[in-house]
């Protein structure tokens, strides 16, 4: 069996993300670094009264935890082959799954991402799912209000990206236009657009910093989140996790990767399902869940096992 792990990217965020791993053993080291870098236990921390789940530096570490914990029930499971690509912040936990980097460095340096994005942008920015029109057409109506391609999700469905006021008349011309949903989503960073070029610089900066280990046997083919490209040379991969700030990405390949791969299971983890559902799509015939839709960590451990 040939397992594909997504990884989700923000705005799934929720007061329940972390109910099926909260309790798992083999998680708690995660959520013990992730408190050291979030200021605060992430378990309690989503749960908050007004906790603003969604701010960029906030959400970004809440994905990769999410990401991090849900892949121990993974690594329990033991399968055999493996391959983890990642959606957005989602191409960062990758590189913890694939064990170039540990939990408490890819923590880390989602903080240092969020914060280069957040000082490259400032206020007033977001992105919007565009679905149900050609990809060519929504990128000549987002650049018409003067804004960007963000995403690539399939030849109909696409992200966008730019200031917020510019994003609803893009949606209200693309729903004019036919498309089947049209919506300004709840991410406040114009993320995978020209807008944020210096926070790819910046981030590259840091990641330069960092010393990736070499994987051990066995360990996850890790794919790339920007053009879904398997990722052999280090430095390269480095290169793309920080360009993919600013460059548009194309998740729609990553998928593509996964079906020739041979991926005959697929598991996203992290908040939401909205990879599993693209996944049913680009992958006919393939078992696919996201670890919310079980009800407990062993569960989703034995689904993997084929049981």
């Amino acid at each position: 069996m040939t397992l594909a792990v997504l990884l989700s990217g923000q705005g799934g965020q929720h007061p329940r993300m972390f109910d099926l791993t909260a309790d798992w053993p083999d998680a708690a080291p995660i959520f013990a670094a992730a408190e050291r870098v979030l200021g605060h236990d992430p378990r309690e921390f989503v749960r908050s009264p007004g906790a603003d789940l969604h701010g960029n530096r906030t959400g970004q570490i809440l994905c990769c935890v999410a990401a991090l914990a849900g892949w121990t029930i993974v690594e329990a499971a033991r399968p055999a082959r493996v391959i983890v690509a990642g959606y957005s912040i989602g191409d960062l936990a990758a590189w913890g799954c694939a064990a170039r980097f540990d939990a408490e460095v890819i923590l880390r340096l989602a903080a240092i991402r969020a914060e280069a994005m957040d000082a490259a942008s400032g206020e007033g920015f977001a992105l919007a799912g565009i679905r149900g029109l050609r990809l060519a057409e929504i990128e000549t109506i987002a650049g018409r209000h003067g804004c960007h391609l963000a995403i690539r999700n399939a030849a109909d469905s696409a992200v966008v990206g730019g200031p917020r006021s510019a994003l609803e008349e893009v949606c209200s011309a693309a729903r004019a236009a036919g498309a089947q949903r049209a919506v300004v989503l709840s991410v406040r960073t114009p993320s995978h657009t020209p807008l944020l070029r210096d926070a790819s610089r910046r981030f590259e900066e840091a990641l330069a910093a960092e010393h990736p280990r070499r994987p051990p046997a066995g360990a996850p083919r890790l794919i790339s989140g920007l053009d879904g490209a398997a990722v052999f040379e280090v430095q390269a991969g480095l290169s793309k996790l920080a360009r993919q700030i600013s460059e548009t990405i194309d998740w729609a390949a990553c998928l593509v990767a996964c079906r020739e791969y041979g991926c005959e299971t697929v598991l996203e983890l992290g908040p939401g399902h909205a990879l599993a559902t693209m996944a049913r799509e680009a992958i006919p015939g393939a078992r696919v869940h996201a670890l919310e839709e079980f009800r407990s960590a062993s569960g989703a451990a034995e689904w993997i096992k084929g049981r």
